[in-house]
C-alpha cells in the first residue's frame, strides 16, 4: 500500500551535505518514490542555497507564515525543487532570521532553535498542503524533537491522527545538548511535562528517543553497540528500555554515483567479468600522484575525515613500520584534526615515492582512489554504518576494517582456505590488530587467482537502496 512519508533532516544531498547523512536521506527517499510512495523532504534553505534562489520555486500558499516559538516570532516561506534523478519534492524552509547566514551548523545552542523551527515548519507545511503523513521520519538529533512537537503543537489536528514517527540514529555521539532553560526559547515551556530535563539539560536525542514511535540505527551491529555503556554515550539504558521498537537497518549506497562500470569521474571502466580497467586505473592513479606506475606493489587507499572516530591513531605505529619493511604504496585523501593531517604529511615526506597525501576533499580523486587502489583502509574505532567500505567492495578494492558497527555488517573476513569473504577484518582496536589485518592482506595479494576471487566476491555484493530500502518499507508498513 502506498504511504505518505515526510522526511525531515538537516542534510540532503546534493543540496546540503557534510557527511553520509545527506546521502542516506536522498538515497532512501529516491528508492521510496520509485517504490510508489509519496515522499516529501523538508530541509532548511541555507545561505549557500539562497545565493541561487532562482533555482528554487516559491510555494504560493506557504509564504510569510508566522510561527511563535516561546518569545520568538519568526516568519518563513517554502521553496521547492526536485531531488535530482527522481520525482521527489524537496521543500526548503526559507527563514532568513535563522538560516540566512553561516553554514549548515552553528553549534548546539544556536542550532537548537534553528532545527526546532525546521521541525515545526515541516509539520505546519503538511497542514497547509492538507497532506496527512503516515510516517514522519526524522534524522539525527537535529530533528529529534519532531515527535515532541507533533504531540505538543499538533496533537489536536485529526490530520495527524494516524501519523507515526520514526527517529533514525546516524551518529549518537552528537546529541544536541543545551541548558534546560532553553525550553522557553523552543516554545516548550508549557509542555515541560513531556520532556526529560535531567540533569538540568535538554538533550534533543534523549527526548526524541523517548517519544518516537519507532527507532532505527544505521546498521544492526551499531544498534547493539549503542545499547552498551561503552558505546551508548549515556543513552544506552534508554535505548535498552525501548528495545522492542528499536531496529538496526543497514544503509544503502547509490550505485548510480559509485559504479566502476559507468563512473563518469574515472577514465577506465571495468566489471567483475573484465578487470582490465582496474589495472589501468591503478596505473593512472599512480601516474596522477607522481609514483612509478609500473610497480607491482599493492596500493593502499584512504579516503576519510581525519578524526578520532576514524581509527587512524592505530596507523601512527603501524603505517611507518609497514612502509619501511614492505613494498607498499599509500595514497591518502582527507582532512580533519591537525595531528592526523600532520601525520599523513609526515609519511609523504618520510617515504617519498611510497606515500602521498592530499589534504582536503576532492570528489574526483576519491573516485580515482576507490578505483585505482588495491586495498582500502578504514580502521574506524566506531562506525555507525559507513559508506566507503561498500563503495570499495563495488570497485573490487577489498577493505581493511575494524569489526564494528556497519563495517561488521557489510565486510566478511576473507578465508583463504575457501576463498570466501570480501575483506580483512580485525577484532581488537589496537595496533597489533591493524598490523595483523594488513599483513594478511599483503601476504594474500601476490596470489593473483585468489586475489581476483576476493575482488569478485566483493563486487557481487548488492548494497543498493533497491535492496536495503525494503527494510524501511517493511518497518513503515508494520507501524503505519
Amino acid at each position: 500500500m502506498p504511504l505518505n512519508i515526510l522526511q525531515v533532516a538537516a542534510e540532503v544531498t546534493p543540496f546540503a551535505k557534510t557527511g553520509g547523512l545527506g546521502d542516506v536521506v536522498a538515497g532512501l527517499s529516491g528508492f521510496l518514490e520509485r517504490a510508489g510512495h509519496d515522499v516529501r523532504i523538508f530541509l532548511p534553505f541555507y545561505a549557500q542555497l539562497a545565493r541561487e534562489r532562482e533555482k528554487y520555486a516559491p510555494v504560493d500558499f506557504i509564504q510569510d507564515v508566522p510561527v511563535q516559538l516561546g518569545p520568538h516570532r519568526f516568519h518563513y516561506s517554502a521553496r521547492t525543487a526536485k531531488l535530482p534523478g527522481s520525482a521527489v519534492d524537496v521543500y526548503f524552509i526559507d527563514c532568513p532570521a535563522l538560516f540566512g547566514s553561516g553554514g549548515i551548523y552553528h553549534g548546539d545552542r544556536d542550532d537548537s532553535l534553528r532545527f526546532a523551527l525546521l521541525a515545526v515548519a515541516a509539520l505546519e507545511c503538511a497542514q497547509r498542503m492538507g497532506w496527512s503523513p503516515d510516517v514522519v521520519h526524522c534524522h539525527d538529533w537535529h530533528t529529534a524533537l519532531a515527535p515532541v512537537y507533533l504531540k505538543a503543537f499538533f496533537g489536536w489536528d485529526g490530520l495527524f491522527r494516524r501519523t507515526r514517527t520514526v527517529l533514525t540514529i546516524h551518529n549518537l555521539g552528537f546529541q544536541g545538548i543545551v541548558e534546560s532553560s532553553r525550553i522557553a526559547d523552543l516554545g516548550l515551556e508549557r509542555h515541560a511535562h513531556l520532556l526529560d530535563l535531567s540533569p538540568g539539560y535538554l538533550n534533543f536525542f534523549r527526548n526524541g528517543i523517548l517519544h518516537a514511535y519507532a527507532l532505527t540505527a544505521v546498521s544492526r551491529t551499531y544498534a547493539r553497540e549503542i545499547q552498551t555503556p561503552e558505546k551508548g554515550f549515556g543513552l544506552d539504558g534508554l535505548l535498552r528500555a525501548r528495545n522492542d521498537r528499536f531496529f538496526g537497518l543497514v544503509n544503502g549506497v547509490d550505485y548510480g554515483e559509485w559504479n566502476p562500470e559507468t563512473d563518469p569521474r574515472i577514465p577506465h571502466h571495468y566489471s567483475a567479468a573484465d578487470l582490465a580497467g582496474k589495472a589501468a586505473m591503478k596505473r593512472a592513479l599512480l601516474r596522477e600522484v607522481g609514483m612509478d606506475e609500473s610497480t607491482g606493489a599493492p596500493v593502499l587507499g584512504v579516503v576519510s575525515r581525519l578524526t578520532a572516530q576514524k581509527g587512524f591513531d592505530l596507523a601512527f605505529e603501524v603505517l611507518p613500520e609497514l612502509l619501511s619493511r614492505r613494498d607498499l604504496r599509500l595514497v591518502a585523501l582527507g582532512s580533519g584534526e591537525p595531528h592526523y593531517e600532520e601525520f599523513f604529511q609526515w609519511l609523504q615526506a618520510r617515504f617519498p615515492g611510497k606515500a602521498w597525501f592530499y589534504q582536503g576533499f576532492n570528489n574526483e580523486l576519491a573516485h580515482w582512489i576507490e578505483a585505482g587502489a588495491d586495498l582500502f583502509l578504514m580502521p574506524s574505532k566506531f562506525e555507525p554504518c559507513g559508506l566507503n567500505q561498500m563503495y570499495s567492495l563495488k570497485y573490487g578494492t577489498p577493505p581493511v576494517v575494524h569489526r564494528t558497527g556497519g563495517l561488521a555488517d557489510t565486510v566478511e573476513i576473507f578465508d583463504s582456505s575457501t576463498a570466501s569473504g570480501t575483506g580483512f577484518v580485525f577484532d581488537h582496536f589496537a595496533p597489533q590488530g591493524l598490523r595483523w589485518a594488513l599483513d594478511y592482506a599483503l601476504d594474500t595479494f601476490p596470489h593473483r587467482d585468489t586475489w581476483e576471487r576476493l575482488m569478485r566476491n566483493g563486487m557481487a555484493k548488492d548494497f543498493s537502496w533497491d535492496v536495503q530500502g525494503r527494510d524501511y518499507v517493511e518497518l513503515y508498513g508494520r507501524i503505519a
